[in-house]
């Protein structure tokens, strides 16, 4: 198995630490484990008497009814825990593809959701996503991508980078596309619960198909990336099994402490919803704005979830555009061809309290007419 560099997370290792405003993040605020602990009256005092041996490979009993109760049909069992969501989509792959597959992959998206099959040896399809539509899908597009030898379809809703969120009737079809085919669909919700209107959520894919794999994590709309607690949820037993045997091979189980907080905060997680969906209200209207007086410069199409959108940058070449702007204001903005993407996209990420000051930096940088420069 041969991996090339993770071309964003070797981007975040460069700059993640080392500026003063992050305004490409894709998580929403955190907090700090007293924050969290007090959300739940006894919970400082359990956490020191915590036991500090091994856990339960598959996670511990009660966090995995607690993310069970994010689903309707799910129960604990059928709750896989991984440290992190990488891990998990590591492992799914590996459960379900075997050299010469042919997997279908919603583009643009996180490298590893692609890198991971072809370093398997499979067959990887682009199912790309058109800016001229919103950042939509096309399900005639995906029909006629499939082969007798496609095993998955990846599909990431709500979406990074672009912040789009699959239409109710068309998730739905496309669950009934791939059941009669006899294709898995791995179904990556990290943004799950941070729809902009309830109104917009999707059920879980892994509600509507039985062969379907849902991933979540709490890194995301809950905030708490240090915690590096993800999940499947699925009631395909055999790639939960296949996943479950392949866990012993990686991390074997999970932090004792992260899966103690986790389930603190999944009992709390309408507390740390409502926090992070009111700052990205804020900020989406400053950004609203900022777009507004720059349209000649930047344009966008606006979220509908999640803390992220992907804005196209005219006047100037991308990349040398973020370099420039770290360099002199130390803003640090995520180029799209860390995504493989051409169309002089850049990521930006407002889903936390700093973004203000962020923002204002890059106005700065604007208003000193470094792009024509």
């Amino acid at each position: 198995m041969q991996l090339p560099p993770f071309k964003l997370e070797r981007y975040f290792a460069r700059y993640e630490f080392a500026v003063r405003h992050l305004l490409c993040s894709s998580d929403c605020e955190s907090v700090t484990v007293q924050d969290l602990l007090s959300l739940e009256a006894g919970a400082g005092e359990a956490l020191e008497h915590l036991w500090l041996g091994y856990t339960e490979s598959q996670g511990a009993p009660a966090l995995r009814q607690a993310i069970a109760g994010l689903y309707d049909t799910i129960g604990p069992d059928q709750v896989l825990v991984h440290s992190g969501a990488e891990e998990a989509i590591f492992l799914f792959m590996h459960a379900a593809l075997s050299p010469g597959d042919h997997l279908i992959v919603h583009w643009p998206c996180y490298q590893s959701l692609h890198e991971v099959a072809r370093s398997i040896g499979c067959e990887v399809t682009f199912w790309q996503a058109s800016e001229d539509r919103d950042w939509a899908l096309d399900l005639d597009d995906l029909a006629g991508h499939i082969r007798p030898s496609t095993r998955a379809v990846i599909v990431n809703t709500p979406h990074n980078p672009t912040g789009w969120l699959m239409p109710r009737d068309e998730f739905h079809r496309l669950n009934r596309m791939l059941d009669q085919r006899g294709i898995v669909l791995f179904s990556d919700e990290v943004y799950r619960e941070s729809e902009y209107s309830v109104d917009d959520r999707l059920p879980a894919a892994c509600d509507l198909s039985r062969r379907a794999v849902s991933l979540g994590v709490m890194s995301k709309t809950y905030g708490l990336p240090g915690l590096r607690i993800g999940w499947v949820a699925t009631r395909h037993a055999a790639i939960a099994e296949r996943m479950a045997a392949l866990k012993d091979y990686t991390t074997i189980c999970n932090s004792g402490p992260s899966e103690f907080l986790a389930e603190i905060a999944l009992r709390h997680r309408d507390t740390l919803i409502r926090r992070n969906l009111d700052i990205m209200a804020g900020n989406l209207k400053r950004l609203d704005d900022f777009f507004q007086r720059h349209s000649s410069i930047f344009s966008w199409v606006r979220p509908k979830a999640g803390p992220i959108a992907f804005v196209r940058l005219t006047g100037s070449e991308v990349e040398r555009f973020c370099h420039e702007l770290v360099r002199k204001k130390g803003v640090l903005l995520l180029p799209g061809n860390l995504y493989g993407d051409k169309g002089n996209h850049f990521r930006i990420g407002f889903g936390r309290r700093g973004m203000p000051a962020a923002v204002a930096a890059l106005e700065q940088f604007v208003g000193q007419g470094v792009l024509q420069a």
